[in-house]
Parts: C-alpha cells; structure tokens; sequence
C-alpha cells in the first residue's frame, strides 16, 4: 500500500509524502520492524500498516486543533506556519517506530537514532536552514514524546502521542501483550470494533470508541488515559466508548487456569 495522507492544499506535506513513498530505506525500516514486534516479540503490529493509520490519525486530529484556533508549537516558537506543523506530525509519525528494526525495549531512542538524518534528507528538498534543522528537532521531539513516560511539550507532539495510542480497533492494541494469551489485554483488545475521530461537541476532538463488549473499557482506561498525560492537547480532547448494538458479544470461548 502506498504512504498517502489527504494532502489538500499543503504542496511541503505533498512533496514530503512523495519523498517517503520513493524511499526504500524507512520503507524497509518499517518491515523489519514488523518482523522485530510480530514474528519475534510476538506483539501487535508495528509495521507499515500502523505508521499508515497514525499518520493519517495524527494529522486530522492537528486540523481539527487549528479548526478550533489552537497555535502548534512550531507556529508560537519558531514563527513557522499551520503547514509547517502538519508536515512536523506526518513526518513524526512515519519515523516514530522505526527504532523496533533495531530492538522493540527503548525503540523511541533508537528511532532518534535513525530519524535524525533520514528527516534532514526527506526534508532537505523542502526547507533550508535555519529552517531545516527546527523542523528537524520538532520532529525528533514528537518522537521521544510518544513513549507514555516523556512529556510532550507542543501541540505537534501531543497530535502523535494521541494518534498512536488511537491504533487500537480490531484488536490492534498499542499494549504489548503477547499474542495467543489470554489475558485482561488481550481480551479487551479483541473488544475493541472501531476508533473514530471527529469534532467533539465540548472540546476540539472526540475520539469514539465503538466496543463488542464492555471488556474493551480496559483498553480506553489503561490507554488512552494513559497517552492523554504529560499531553498538552488533553485538555482540547474528549473520550467516549460505547456498546455496540443491545448485547455484548462474546470474546472468549472460556477461561482456565491451574496454580501449583
């Protein structure tokens, strides 16, 4: 599948686009990231399909902030534009994982590691110093930022932060529970039918949560809440999750275990 977001007017996010499609190197970087994770870490996706969703997700929850008139950090710092922060997201979220090629432990550091100049090259064509070199550092910012633990400190972070943990329908978990068990992580993930993310009616974002089943409310809890500290866009974002339909459906068949 080809990286795409809904580009409209913004001709630097559309060159950034084509130069991420034209290039081999993340695009591998995000396969053997998927090796890393699924084939031997046994966890949830991390791949391609992943960078696709949170890109696309990050970015729409950035316009519906500027929708609603909130200033990106690369706009109040650096006297750069609206544009030049939809460009910092996108980017952020296609290298944000790349650091799971090397080790899926501290993979926020390792994707500095190779970010660093693979966002000077994308963006080499687009921006020229001093330009350059912020729109680089506010990139590896959003980066470090989308470990739970860091805080982020602007607005294009908090997008990424978000967004990532929103990658969570159809059992596509963010939490890195070992595929094949049974556990309250992986049963809430399977409850998990949809994500969406709209314009809210009290706050700039809504992120909906449509469950099979009220175990799916773990995930929301544990996850969302989680990504929503040490988040400067929690106070622009509002959170609901719901049944779908009149009855639960049933996750697991049954549960057993014995203890010696």
């Amino acid at each position: 599948m080809p990286f795409e977001v809904p580009v409209k007017d913004n001709a630097k996010l559309g060159a950034l686009v084509k130069a991420i499609q034209n290039d081999p190197e993340i695009n591998q970087w995000w396969k053997c990231a998927n090796i890393n994770a699924v084939d031997r870490a046994g966890i949830s996706d991390h791949g391609e399909t992943h960078i696709r969703i949170v890109a696309n997700a990050a970015l729409k929850i950035m316009r519906l902030l500027l929708d609603a008139g909130v200033t990106p950090g690369v706009v109040e710092h650096h006297d750069m534009t609206n544009q030049d922060a939809e460009v910092i997201v996108v980017l952020a979220a296609a290298l944000h994982d790349v650091g799971i090629s090397v080790h899926r432990d501290d993979h926020e550091r390792y994707s500095l590691w190779l970010g660093y100049p693979k966002a000077r090259q994308l963006l080499s064509g687009i921006y020229a110093d001093p330009e350059l070199t912020t729109m680089v550092a506010e990139t590896l910012h959003a980066i470090i930022a989308h470990d739970a633990s860091e805080r982020a400190y602007t607005i294009e972070a908090g997008c990424l932060k978000l967004a990532d943990a929103s990658d969570m329908s159809e059992g596509r978990s963010r939490i890195p529970f070992q595929s094949g068990q049974v556990n309250i992580h992986s049963v809430s993930a399977k409850a998990i039918n949809r994500v969406r993310i709209e314009k809210g009616e009290h706050r700039p974002i809504r992120i909906t949560v449509d469950m099979g089943n009220s175990a799916g409310v773990f995930q929301v809890d544990d996850l969302l809440r989680h990504k929503l500290q040490k988040n400067p866009i929690a106070s622009q974002v509002e959170i609901k999750a719901r049944i779908d339909g009149e009855t639960e459906r049933r996750v697991i068949e049954e549960y057993t275990f014995e203890m010696d």
